[in-house]
């Protein structure tokens, strides 16, 4: 099990921007599937982008399509989720998640990414809060 850990959640206005950051709390091989997920108040989590660090392909929910911005860094282990033009919508608890060893697949379906396969590690979350 590797412990993830992600940053940079906060308070910002409507169309505002953040950018979180996740990386594991120790040395971990590098991972292959990334992704960040977010739970709002009283709803189900639910996926916002995922990638898979070897092609760079990435993949959005529709909610989130030409606002978020998935990346990394192969060298720090590290994946980034740059968020701009914030709604109070987006008010959720952001989670990162990354592949476990052996394969793994950035799931997507018709309303775009939904998540990662297997079970991956999960960070503990930040807050993002949008009024």
């Amino acid at each position: 099990h590797v412990q993830l850990v992600e940053s940079g959640g906060g308070s910002v206005q409507a169309g505002g921007s953040l950018r979180l950051s996740c990386a594991p709390a120790a040395y971990a091989p590098r991972f292959y599937c990334v992704g960040w997920f977010r739970q709002g108040p009283g709803k189900e989590r639910e996926g916002v982008a995922g990638l898979y660090t070897s092609s760079g392909s990435t993949y959005y929910a529709d909610s989130v399509k030409g606002r978020f911005t998935i990346s990394r860094d192969n060298v720090a282990n590290t994946l980034y989720l740059e968020m701009n033009s914030l709604k109070p919508e987006d008010t959720a608890m952001y989670y990162c998640a990354a592949n476990r060893p052996g394969t793994c697949t950035v799931v997507a379906g018709s309303q775009g990414f939904v998540g990662l396969h297997p079970e991956p590690n999960w960070g503990q979350g930040t807050q993002v809060t949008v009024s």
